[in-house]
């Protein structure tokens, strides 16, 4: 790994998803990515020549765990700050990914790039909003977690970079629904939601949602994804539900059937 990115963190992980399938190198403090990058890519319905843009790329786990699920894509990723951006290309090498990196504000695509149009757009935007939340005394993962541009200009943005009848997936927290909704425009249609409970009888904590550019179809309200077995955590031991285990170790996909 080259010098600059080791002496831009104090400590870097090099960690597994999908079985070992990804191998992605991030910041031991800081923002790391985890079960939400690995559920979004396997809800993207993405084919073999495709082209997909990821806004907020981060370190391309998400990008990455796509990549290794669908061959022949062509991958590009927008990532704001320089440190991560840096990783993800060295973790796009790493995975022999077709993987470009813009180290760019989303708000200010370059023209390049706003000359394309892509199959697919995914984005795991900042969970919390800025105006309402405590910041993090770690920079990285204050943007990452809180960023200060608007959920409707990453959902605009993502939208103007479809091909008509392309795909918008994203994964949110459930508190932000309503506003995430309220952000689709009449570019997007055919929208699902899929919430995502930890345990059966829980409260949804995230949500994935997919809409669709010049979509016409009505509005869908899937059943949560169960996360986890049981009814509470009982033991210091792996629980998932065989399904999702199948999604966060063997890298299947998670379909937007009901």
């Amino acid at each position: 790994m080259p010098r600059s990115t080791l002496a831009a963190f104090e400590t870097i992980t090099k960690d597994d998803f999908l079985g070992r399938k990804v191998k992605v190198f991030q910041p031991k403090t800081g923002y790391r990515a985890g079960v939400d990058a690995v559920l979004l890519a396997a809800s993207v319905e993405a084919k073999s020549g495709q082209r997909v843009l990821e806004l907020g790329l981060g370190v391309g786990t998400a990008s990455l765990c796509l990549d290794a699920r669908v061959s022949g894509l062509s991958l590009t990723g927008v990532e704001l700050q320089k440190n991560y951006a840096e990783l993800a290309r060295e973790n796009a090498d790493t995975n022999k990914a077709d993987l470009t990196v813009i180290q760019a504000d989303l708000t200010e695509l370059p023209s390049e790039l706003r000359q394309v149009q892509f199959a697919h757009v995914i984005m795991n935007p900042p969970y919390f909003d800025r105006a309402e939340g405590a910041s993090s005394d770690d920079p990285g993962r204050d943007i990452a977690v809180g960023g200060a541009t608007d959920l409707a200009e990453w959902i605009s943005v993502g939208a103007k970079r479809l091909l008509p009848k392309g795909y918008l997936t994203l994964i949110q927290r459930i508190e932000r629904l309503p506003e995430v909704l309220g952000a689709t425009n009449v570019k997007l249609g055919s929208i699902i939601v899929r919430p995502i409970a930890p345990r059966t009888g829980r409260s949804p904590n995230l949500f994935l949602m997919q809409a669709r550019h010049s979509g016409r179809a009505p509005f869908r309200m899937l059943p949560p994804l169960v996360m986890h077995e049981g009814d509470a955590h009982e033991g210091d031991f792996e629980s998932y539900r065989s399904d999702v285990k199948a999604i966060l170790r063997d890298g299947a996909h998670l379909g937007w059937d009901a």
